[in-house]
């Protein structure tokens, strides 16, 4: 009887069969279809091809799914179920190799999936080692064949003026980097941009400006030092290139975010990092 047979005596799926039952379960994420039948499917139905032969599915590969389509409930499962595992980088199908850091927080940025990218910095908080978070908030992938290779998540974050995911990244625990960057993009947004992008890009700078350790003068600084002083105020201004203390309420905010970095986006208009302007 079929059922009587073992794992050995099935046909194992072919190179293209495993293509349409990938594709067929992308669907169905796709569609926001419940979280137990996805489940189901992934666990069961759904097989990937890998050296040669058919293998599982991984829940970090279910993961980009829920993160692309943003389905929230089905990416809170897999992180609940399968923790940091399901934030692991899977094989790069066209190298065979293992990727370094992890694509899910870039992804997360790149979409802009605020709400799935704070359930998965939670998840490595709550259940990552102090290695683990280091290794999956600051790494870069090495792989060329990832679309943002050899950018971590935050600079992925102020290049793409995503300040809510920015924060959330900083809060976290994640390196500062990527000031030259803010500083370029909030220049571009001057010629090029809406007000509302313009804001996000300010925003981001401030952002790194309360969580950088020491303010490492940039060298676009030294260059146009009238165009950036018109930008950034006389006193920020000093303070980035060396020659003055910061502005007294940054001062503050900075001690803030290195004691109580929860509480910088709940703190009224007035003590916003915009305000010490």
């Amino acid at each position: 009887m079929p059922w009587l047979l073992s794992s050995q005596d099935l046909v194992s799926p072919s190179e293209r069969q495993c293509e349409r039952s990938a594709f067929s379960f992308y669907r169905a994420v796709r569609e926001r279809q419940p979280v137990w039948r996805l489940e189901d499917t992934r666990s069961m139905d759904v097989f990937s091809w890998e050296d040669g032969r058919a293998r599982a599915f991984l829940p970090s590969e279910a993961l980009l799914y829920a993160l692309v389509h943003d389905h929230r409930d089905y990416a809170r499962y897999l992180l609940n179920r399968f923790t940091v595992s399901a934030l692991r980088a899977p094989r790069c199908s066209f190298c065979c190799r293992r990727r370094s850091g992890t694509p899910h927080l870039s992804v997360a940025v790149r979409y802009d999936r605020v709400s799935i990218l704070s359930a998965m910095v939670e998840t490595l908080k709550r259940c990552g080692t102090q290695a683990e978070r280091r290794e999956l908030l600051d790494g870069c992938s090495s792989c060329v064949h990832v679309t943002d290779a050899g950018k971590s998540a935050v600079q992925l974050a102020v290049e793409l003026s995503r300040a809510d995911c920015l924060l959330l990244l900083l809060v976290h625990g994640a390196r500062p980097h990527g000031l030259d960057v803010a500083l370029q993009v909030l220049v571009s947004c001057d010629a090029q941009r809406s007000d509302a992008q313009r804001s996000d890009a300010q925003r981001c700078l401030e952002l790194l400006l309360l969580f950088l350790p020491n303010a490492t003068p940039p060298r676009c600084l030294q260059e146009e030092p009238q165009r950036w002083q018109s930008l950034l105020g006389n006193e920020v201004f000093g303070w980035l290139r060396g020659v003055a203390p910061p502005p007294l309420l940054l001062q503050a905010l900075r001690c803030l975010a290195r004691f109580g970095p929860d509480q910088i986006s709940t703190l009224p208009p007035l003590l916003q990092p915009h305000s010490w302007r």
